[in-house]
């Protein structure tokens, strides 16, 4: 592969990067779920893991920034067994800590993040576990030490180690089912967190995502698709002045172009906007600029929620701003959820693709406790990591103003160069339930008991590890 270097030579440098242990002190747990006797112990004896490039169809900007491909990691978990699971997980350095993708070349982030993935794999050769939560608890805190110091940032956001853990957490998960009989994600789910997932629609709204550069008329086509609730990337790139002349003029050309469309789903029946601002508005006045000025071009009535409007370090209460803020990025785990819900939000965007899905059930059971809406957004993943996606968005309960509909955004088949290629991988391909009908994912009885296909065997992920010498733990 020509672009910057090659996966042997990256793997080779991490394996000799990785040796390099770090005493650490532990920050934050995935508290520890009780030990049912019913539960196997499970033990890793064989561990391995691999990554692909794939390019995206044009840059990606969101943040200010923009991405041009996006990593596609395998993570593989063997028990004594001689069970074995296969996680898949997609890096975004840009999303999940937004400075080291600034202070470093594409790859060199996403270097980062894969020898990352590579310490807490190998950290878990030897071990055993209960539960996946517990799995990630014991790991977490040693991942998250040896993230500061091999980016030199001791300021590293959680999320971005929380990113390089999917892979591995989806792999525990697996390996977990496999050991203990369960052939669903309903019986995979631990019992504290059945009711919090007790929902069963059939329908859920497909969310797609409009970044910066798309043409118009495209996001006309998708309109024209059937699809009501349109993620609206704004916080473009320049100065806070810059940005929000930007932020107006976008928002007004997509107004002008789908505001007419109609739908049976919202209450007014018209396209509604969810605008993403990945927290690149300073100053709540400039934010509310932007609000007034919606309101101007008759906008502002169409406006769902917004996300994440201001940087994680400008903890200011937010009740005084009538409409639904969304924590995404800032909810790293269930106790930042719980802060954020303090300050005001009134919805949190669950990422099990991007969090890891054992961080996820917790913060969706804090959530419901404290009755804030859930929905699943994307992190532009591949089709298998959409159906765990979808597996959890389908269970969750109907979000405000959109009737007994739950929500789900994807939008890699926006994005990426090899979509349809990647597409072949999906074991259930041909399902009716895999994409989206009228801006509708229907998930059908069939849906359930195949749980999307996530527990399938995927030829061409297994043959990344066919034939490897692994290692065995003694």
């Amino acid at each position: 592969m020509s672009k910057m270097k090659t996966r042997r030579e990256f793997l080779k440098n991490s394996l000799l990067a990785v040796g390099a242990a770090c005493a650490c002190k532990p920050e934050i747990h995935f508290a520890a779920t009780t030990r049912l006797p019913s539960l196997k112990d499970i033990h890793i004896v064989n561990v391995d893991a691999d990554f692909e490039r794939e390019p995206l169809i044009r840059p990606f900007g969101f943040k200010g920034g923009a991405l041009s491909e996006l990593w596609q990691v395998a993570s593989y978990l063997e028990s004594d067994s001689g069970q074995h699971g296969i996680g898949l997980s997609t890096q975004s350095v840009l999303w999940s800590d937004a400075k080291i993708f600034s202070s470093h070349s594409e790859s060199g982030g996403n270097s980062l993040m894969y020898t990352l993935t590579e310490k807490a794999i190998q950290l878990l050769r030897g071990r055993s576990f209960r539960t996946p939560i517990d799995l990630l608890d014991a790991i977490y805190p040693e991942v998250l030490a040896y993230g500061k110091t091999i980016t030199s940032n001791p300021d590293l956001r959680k999320t971005f180690v929380l990113n390089a853990l999917v892979g591995i957490d989806n792999a525990a998960w697996l390996l977990y089912a496999r050991e203990n009989g369960f052939s669903t994600f309903d019986e995979m789910i631990p019992a504290i967190y059945k009711d919090t997932f007790s929902s069963r629609h059939d329908k859920i709204a497909s969310i797609p995502l409009i970044p910066y550069n798309i043409p118009l008329q495209e996001v006309e086509a998708t309109a024209e698709q059937g699809h009501f609730f349109m993620k609206i990337k704004i916080g473009q790139a320049g100065s806070q002045a810059e940005m929000l002349e930007k932020d107006k003029m976008r928002i007004r050309e997509i107004h002008q172009t789908i505001g007419h469309k109609r739908n049976p789903y919202t209450k007014e029946g018209r396209v509604v906007y969810y605008l993403d601002a990945n927290g690149r508005y300073e100053q709540k006045d400039t934010f509310l600029k932007l609000l007034d000025y919606t309101k101007k071009i008759g906008a502002y009535d169409r406006i769902a929620i917004i996300e994440e409007p201001f940087p994680e370090e400008m903890e200011c209460d937010v009740t005084d701003i009538p409409v639904r803020l969304v924590a995404d990025e800032t909810a790293h785990t269930d106790q930042d959820a719980l802060k954020r819900i303090q300050m005001g939000y009134r919805a949190i965007a669950l990422k099990p693709i991007a969090k890891t899905l054992s961080m996820t059930m917790k913060i969706a059971k804090l959530a419901q406790e404290h009755q804030v809406p859930c929905f699943c957004a994307d992190l532009t993943v591949n089709p298998i990591l959409v159906e765990w996606n979808k597996n959890v968005a389908a269970r969750l309960q109907p979000f405000p103003g959109l009737g007994n509909l739950s929500l789900l955004e994807s939008n890699g088949s926006l994005n990426y160069l090899q979509w349809d290629k990647m597409m072949d991988y999906h074991p259930q391909k041909s399902k009716k339930w895999v994409n989206p009908i009228n801006g509708l994912y229907h998930v059908d009885d069939d849906f359930y008991k195949t749980s999307g296909g996530i527990f399938d065997s995927i030829p061409h992920y297994e043959t990344l590890f066919a034939g490897k010498k692994k290692i065995m733990s003694k």
